[in-house]
């Protein structure tokens, strides 16, 4: 009897996938299968072992082009420190989540990093709203929940306590670009806070990324911006907490099993990658590498 723990064990994942344990060795040893190796015993993720199935199957072997080893999307302050700390070999090309998806649609980038809210129910990473419905071996993995809140100066001389902050006319609003999931969400929270976006004086240029936003504001270009805890800290910025997100990791179901990912989410396993979420502050990866979303 196969268990209903996360991790399957040899014996177990040959029953499930009806083979001899032999055979099971000997994709092991050929790098076929995902497994990991907990004090020199083979373990298999069950999910992991659920998308091989699926990336196995006939209709998704066609022939296709190689796809970059790129990541696109959204810009993560953890995510980044773990690519250059994981030796991943992924290029980032982070412009916004809605950049990210398009990229991910034709083929320029093995991953798109997204956090984008539903306006209307709040939800993340539907699918359908990114417009990745038609994608049928889209997957998306869990990378953090993180915390979204107002960046401002250090000791916050302007006093900005809220959301409802933001409408007073002698502040300078920093905000991102079209496309971006932060600047969606700052319509989001605006919205529920009864505010309209329109009458904010938005900084003259969006920002591209969260540093290039939390650069505005330490450098006085503007008074507030709303971004994630961890850029505003390494900007020596206070910050005002406000909101929790989904940030998670599109990708096609054959990409999963590349190099360039399985290595980024085995090194998200190590002890000093929980360290560095911790000391970059306002991230949960408790649920990191959760496959979200398999089409």
């Amino acid at each position: 009897m196969i268990s209903h723990s996360p991790y399957l064990t040899t014996a177990e994942v040959a029953d499930y996938l009806r083979l001899k344990e032999r055979k099971v060795y000997d994709l092991v040893k050929q790098g076929q299968i995902p497994c990991t190796k907990v004090t020199g015993k083979l373990l298999f993720p069950r999910q992991s072992i659920d998308l091989w199935l699926m990336n196995h199957l006939e209709g998704d072997q066609q022939s296709r082009r190689p796809v970059p080893w790129v990541l696109a999307g959204s810009q993560d302050p953890l995510l980044e420190w773990t690519l250059r700390e994981s030796d991943a070999g992924l290029a980032m090309l982070c412009q916004g989540s809605g950049d990210g998806v398009q990229r991910l649609l034709t083929g320029d980038a093995m991953l798109a990093g997204v956090h984008v809210i539903d306006l209307d129910t709040g939800r993340y990473n539907d699918s359908q709203l990114l417009g990745l419905s038609g994608m049928r071996d889209l997957v998306m993995v869990r990378w953090a929940v993180r915390r979204q809140g107002l960046m401002v100066t250090p000791g916050n001389p302007k006093g900005i306590e809220s959301l409802r902050d933001l409408a007073r006319d002698e502040l300078v609003v920093a905000h991102r670009q079209s496309g971006a999931g932060a600047e969606r969400l700052l319509r989001y929270l605006l919205a529920k806070s009864g505010l309209d976006h329109e009458k904010l004086n938005l900084a003259e240029h969006p920002a591209l990324s969260e540093d290039d936003l939390a650069l505005a504001v330490r450098h006085g270009e503007a008074d507030v911006g709303l971004g994630v805890e961890a850029a505003a800290r390494r900007q020596g910025l206070d910050f005002v907490p406000v909101h929790q997100e989904c940030f998670d990791l599109a990708m096609r179901r054959r990409s999963y099993f590349e190099p360039p990912v399985q290595r980024l989410l085995a090194f998200a396993r190590e002890a000093r990658f929980a360290e560095r979420a911790a000391a970059l502050g306002g991230y949960d990866v408790g649920g990191l590498g959760t496959v979200t979303y398999n089409a």
